[in-house]
């Protein structure tokens, strides 16, 4: 029983030590309680037929009706279909892109040149997707566009093709752009894995006659090797959710059905119809399958490799 009070003791004693650490970290908490646990109680109104005028204690309960509208509606099931094979094809292609970058950057001799390749492939990062999709509309305009002039005289399409209204490039255009904008803001977290590795592990693999190939593939690989494994089982745990920004304004007349993902589907539900307990409902959905992913991916990383989240 005395055991009890003497752990409180000693807790306390390490919070008056650190209280100035608590204090620096109370703003980052309060914004996680404020913009990620207490809207959660929203989540209510995927079980009601919610409207803003009855409030949410006042809405009638409907219970798993939207679920069941939700797994029956075809709309949904081509916008789950849609969400999953871009992910899928951005994770495939976009996930190893910064890998491959940060290799390249950290064999790179000359400093400077290094820095100016790292700061070119950063500057995507901070542009808007707003932009983004301006500038490819300009780009690739089939009558004043320069890449698609360049793309006619190598006749890859032809003079009339627009590539911003096809829905057979828009996956390409899709995966392309995401790999562009995030690869070197990406490649920040393995480079800052590889400056962390024993520069004596080179020297010595160098002595014994190992080549820039093997180096890789026996220093740098293994020991970005953690941090590859947590990146991916995040990444696996965030198919079932797409780049709202990127692909609600890369749609079009003649691309909505290929961009009409989950999260583009719950805003036309949930805003542009005015049905908040249905676009509730796909976001619980989303939720629930994005929790399986990750929990599947973590276990399995764990039986394979040794590494997991948890």
């Amino acid at each position: 029983m005395s055991s009890v009070p003497a752990k409180r003791n000693s807790l306390g004693r390490k919070f008056w030590t650190q209280r100035y650490l608590m204090l620096l970290t109370l703003p980052a908490v309060l914004w996680i309680i404020v913009f990620n646990y207490i809207p959660m109680y929203g989540i209510i109104i995927a079980f009601q037929e919610y409207t803003p005028f009855r409030g949410v204690i006042d809405s009638p309960w409907i219970g798993f009706d939207n679920f069941r509208e939700l797994l029956g509606d075809p709309t949904f099931r081509e916008s789950l279909t849609n969400t999953f094979v871009i992910s899928i094809a951005k994770l495939v292609f976009g996930f190893p892109a910064p890998i491959l970058l940060a290799l390249m950057l950290n064999e790179l001799m000359f400093k400077r040149f290094k820095r100016i390749v790292q700061s070119l492939s950063y500057l995507p990062h901070f542009v808007s997707w707003v932009l983004v999709v301006g500038l490819m509309y300009t780009l690739l305009d089939p009558e004043t566009g320069v890449v698609s002039k360049l793309l006619v005289q190598l006749n890859l399409i032809g003079s009339d093709t627009m590539l911003m209204g096809s829905e057979k490039s828009f996956l390409t255009l899709v995966v392309f752009t995401e790999i562009w904008k995030s690869i070197g803001w990406n490649s920040i977290i393995y480079l800052a894995a590889i400056a962390g590795v024993d520069p004596q592990l080179y020297e010595a693999a160098t002595v014994d006659g190992a080549n820039r190939f093997r180096r890789i593939w026996h220093i740098t690989l293994p020991a970005l090797k953690p941090t590859i494994v947590i990146l991916l089982i995040l990444s696996v745990g965030g198919l079932i959710n797409s780049n709202f920004d990127q692909l609600y304004l890369m749609q079009n007349s003649m691309t909505q059905d290929a961009a009409n993902v989950l999260s583009v589907y719950s805003y036309k539900t949930g805003l542009v119809s005015g049905r908040f307990s249905y676009a509730t409902a796909i976001g619980l959905f989303q939720s629930v399958v994005a929790f399986v992913l990750m929990y599947a991916a973590n276990y399995s990383s764990r039986k394979i490799t040794k590494e997991s989240l948890f």
